[in-house]
């Protein structure tokens, strides 16, 4: 995997005339739009590079972005991969560990998501402070030292300090946001009524398909991670007299209402980010 991720960096380089991005942003389901607040430089189709998986969910346009936003280099993944979608877990953290490979500083990752607290709304944005994994470990298999450590400590998936800022932003710019734990499952299938009762017991305050392996890797690399989640529906949190009908279609929809307070607040943590030590 190690030569693999060589061989993409080195393809990249060279598309992009070297260019050394200091921030890393995953765009998920609906975000889409976000590319919109990037001063591209280049752009590469996964299809066009060695080794690199191809998303297959509608709204993921699977495009890397280079450029800048706020004067601060970045690259974005226009698209994720999901385990579900027959991937395994290696394939599926590969951008991540390649945005390291390039030298970013720290990651920015965003999804779409059932709600499952309920005292959140329909396009609530949830500042992730932390996770429950309930896929099989990205770091499963044989360790490759490189990588980082065999035993990652994960007391702090999320950077204290980028949270921190998030929420000056926040309050600054009038933006209400929530905070909680994003819990994420294989997919593809949304939650039942016993399923969301289950994941809010255990603590989790929204649910997707998403982000965990990507957060997890990035900290067996020592990245400081820094996590959106929209709720974008509130699934079947009250039960089997109430169902809930949830289709991709309105999940995107419903994520697409409130992506200009989500620009907003990414490009002001990216503007305002060197202030921090990270």
């Amino acid at each position: 995997m190690y030569d693999k991720i060589s061989t993409i960096v080195e393809f990249i380089k060279q598309k992009t005339n070297n260019f050394h991005p200091e921030i890393g942003i995953v765009l998920g389901s609906g975000l889409d739009g976000l590319a919109g607040a990037i001063k591209i430089e280049h752009l590469i189709y996964y299809s066009e590079i060695p080794h690199f998986p191809v998303s297959t969910v509608k709204g993921h346009s699977g495009q890397l972005l280079f450029g800048t936003v706020a004067g601060r280099r970045v690259i974005a993944m226009r698209g994720r991969f999901h385990y579900y979608e027959g991937y395994p877990m290696s394939e599926v953290v590969l951008p991540i560990r390649m945005m390291m490979r390039l030298g970013i500083q720290f990651l920015i990752v965003s999804n779409a998501s059932g709600g499952l607290n309920p005292n959140f709304r329909v396009g609530d944005i949830m500042i992730i402070n932390d996770q429950i994994h309930m896929m099989p470990n990205p770091l499963i298999g044989p360790h490759d030292e490189r990588f980082g450590e065999r035993f990652p400590d994960m007391s702090e998936p999320y950077d204290k300090r980028l949270i921190k800022l998030a929420d000056e932003i926040a309050m600054d710019k009038g933006i209400w946001v929530q905070h909680g734990v994003y819990c994420a499952t294989s997919g593809p299938t949304y939650e039942t009524p016993a399923e969301c009762r289950y994941f809010r017991i255990i603590g989790a305050d929204t649910i997707g398909m998403s982000t965990t392996s990507e957060v997890i890797v990035a900290r067996q690399g020592k990245l400081p991670v820094f996590g959106l989640s929209i709720v974008s529906d509130m699934g079947n949190i009250f039960g089997v007299d109430h169902p809930v009908t949830i289709t991709h279609e309105e999940v995107i929809k419903a994520v697409s209402a409130v992506e200009p307070k989500l620009v907003t607040l990414i490009t002001e943590l990216i503007r305002r980010a060197s202030e921090i030590n990270l």
